[in-house]
């Protein structure tokens, strides 16, 4: 990991490591699962002494924000992006009416993140969706649908990470984690329709060149735009599956020999 903490001026308690570390977990710096760096480095790091250091970690350890795993290192606590409490998300996946109320949503709430991304995306924000892109341009040249599901979620954390907002991070995040733990079965449906893939990538484009141009109003309007199409390629893809399967069985009843037919 490259330095992300700063040095602690004159710290005589764990507390301003603590705070530290919080805010890194809190903005979207830290990741669930990344890794901190030994704990010699970090306390070079933060150059404060090793006993400051392990009081700090131990700190966030008992507030469930760090885990350490025996041997193998201290990491960020799986706790970024769950709003949605388990019980609530095995809800979700088990009614359908939840994926159109999902994808309506998301709509809006992107629509308002990729609007602040516009206004306030740094270069390093804009380095880092640029290197997503070209990730998602070689995914599309590669046929892959898997990798493009999973860029085009990176994509969109990304925005939502280059609008500032804290509370929008987390709740797009908390969006984002029920995509990456297939609550929603049909995700890939709409990357097999005709010409879906090709939309899917210029709208990604038309997103990332508004942020990169700084214009609000055409950034919230690619992404909406962009959810509103995933809404209705979603239901075309629904509906063509079902067409498929009760073609299937009316084929099978049709053509398979019945119990009366066999000898």
């Amino acid at each position: 990991m490259t330095e992300i903490f700063t040095r602690i001026e004159h710290s005589r308690t764990a507390d301003e490591v603590v705070q530290q570390i919080e805010s890194l977990i809190l903005e979207g710096v830290l990741r669930t699962g990344d890794r901190l760096p030994g704990e010699r480095e970090l306390a070079r790091q933060f150059e404060v002494s090793r006993p400051i250091l392990r009081d700090a970690l131990k700190a966030l350890e008992a507030r469930g924000l760090l885990v350490t795993r025996h041997g193998g290192g201290t990491f960020v606590a799986d706790v970024i992006g769950q709003v949605f409490s388990r019980p609530v998300i095995e809800l979700i996946s088990s009614h359908r009416k939840a994926a159109a109320d999902y994808l309506e949503y998301r709509r809006e709430m992107e629509g308002v993140a990729a609007e602040y991304a516009a206004r306030r995306a740094t270069a390093d924000d804009l380095a880092l969706l640029e290197e997503i892109m070209a990730r998602m341009d070689t995914a599309y040249r590669a046929d892959d649908f898997e990798a493009e599901a999973e860029v085009d979620v990176e994509f969109h954390h990304a925005v939502g990470e280059c609008a500032h907002n804290i509370i929008l991070l987390h709740t797009l995040r908390s969006c984002y984690r029920l995509l990456s733990e297939d609550v929603f079965q049909n995700r890939l449906l709409v990357f097999a329709l005709p010409g879906a893939r090709e939309m899917l990538l210029e709208q990604h484009r038309a997103i990332h060149s508004a942020i990169v141009a700084g214009d609000p109003a055409a950034a919230r309007k690619a992404a909406m735009d962009h959810i509103a199409y995933v809404e209705r390629t979603t239901a075309e893809a629904e509906r063509a599956g079902d067409w498929q399967r009760v073609s299937r069985l009316r084929l099978r009843q049709r053509t398979e020999p019945g119990p009366q037919q066999k000898d």
